[in-house]
């Protein structure tokens, strides 16, 4: 077994699809349109990833503008070089900043928290 892929069901594809690449650098590897079912699916990856890497899939169901996001969704954990200058690109790019960096313990990685435009949580960690 082997992981595939993450779902989130996005409002505004576009945006999210905007967010995913220019914010956080992922490439679109797949995009499907469904019109019998009136749905689309983006399946994204970080560039140079091998084709078996697990992806994130955004769906869009052409009828539903936004989502209820519940209680029992955590984040999306993203790896990153430099703290510093990841954030300084997401703001360059707009990208929204919901916690600035931190860490959880002394000696312990930096984290920050970004958010999508559906309101999802993207948790950055600072790989040293």
């Amino acid at each position: 077994m082997r992981f595939l892929h993450t779902m989130i069901r996005v409002g505004d594809l576009d945006a999210s699809v905007r967010f995913y690449t220019e914010v956080l650098g992922m490439e679109v590897k797949r995009r499907l349109d469904m019109e019998k079912g009136r749905f689309t699916l983006v399946f994204l990856a970080f560039p140079g990833a091998d084709e078996r890497a697990a992806q994130l899939e955004l769906t869009h169901n052409w009828d539903t503008d936004s989502y209820d996001l519940g209680n029992g969704y955590g984040h999306l954990a993203v790896s990153v070089a430099n703290m510093e200058s990841s954030l300084a690109a997401v703001r360059e790019k707009g990208g929204k900043i919901a916690r600035e960096p931190r860490s959880l313990y002394e000696g312990g990685p930096l984290l920050a928290f970004l958010e999508d435009p559906d309101g999802y949580a993207v948790e950055l960690i600072e790989e040293g």
